[in-house]
């Protein structure tokens, strides 16, 4: 009987980009993305899935990814907190989250911002319970939630704004 190969290469598209790298069979997306490329926006917290500090945006779609094998992500488009900062549109997400001060030690930061794109890219403006709920499932350990909601609001406020504008 033959022995299965320790790692196989897959090839990802990670914030525009296609890369190619060896990863083993229980390889999360989390993984891949903080040790073998370097992008630790996505932070390691409770590893089940119920924190969102390492929510990325798949196929537009916001996921943890602590919970997705690398060998799922294969062929998805996969974009971090560091490929959004590049982009137009995430600007105002980001400012938002500077100017209402949103997450004390900014641990849980990255995950609320890519969160709250991703609902923005859906719709805007939300009401604040409507932005509550896209919210749901993300954690904040210095309890920091009202200026995490206040820039969530001034972010669908700001993108509104900038949609009517075009």
């Amino acid at each position: 009987m033959s022995e299965l190969p320790a790692t196989t290469a897959i090839e990802l598209q990670v914030n525009g980009e296609r890369v190619t790298v060896e990863v083993e069979h229980r390889d999360t997306l989390l993984d891949v993305l903080r040790k073998q490329l370097g992008l630790t926006g996505a932070k390691r917290a409770c590893d089940r899935g119920e924190c969102g500090a390492c929510t990325v945006l798949v196929d537009g779609a916001p996921m943890v990814a602590c919970n997705l094998l690398a060998l799922q992500a294969r062929g998805r488009l996969i974009d971090t907190v560091e490929g959004l900062a590049a982009r137009d549109d995430f600007a105002s997400v980001l400012d938002a989250f500077l100017a209402e001060d949103g997450g004390q030690c900014g641990f849980c930061v990255p995950g609320f911002a890519v969160a709250t794109y991703a609902a923005l890219k859906q719709h805007a403006p939300w009401s604040d319970v409507e932005l509550r709920w896209e919210l749901v499932g993300h954690v904040c350990r210095c309890n920091a939630y009202d200026r995490i909601a206040a820039a969530a609001r001034e972010a669908s406020v700001h993108w509104a704004t900038r949609q009517a504008g075009d």
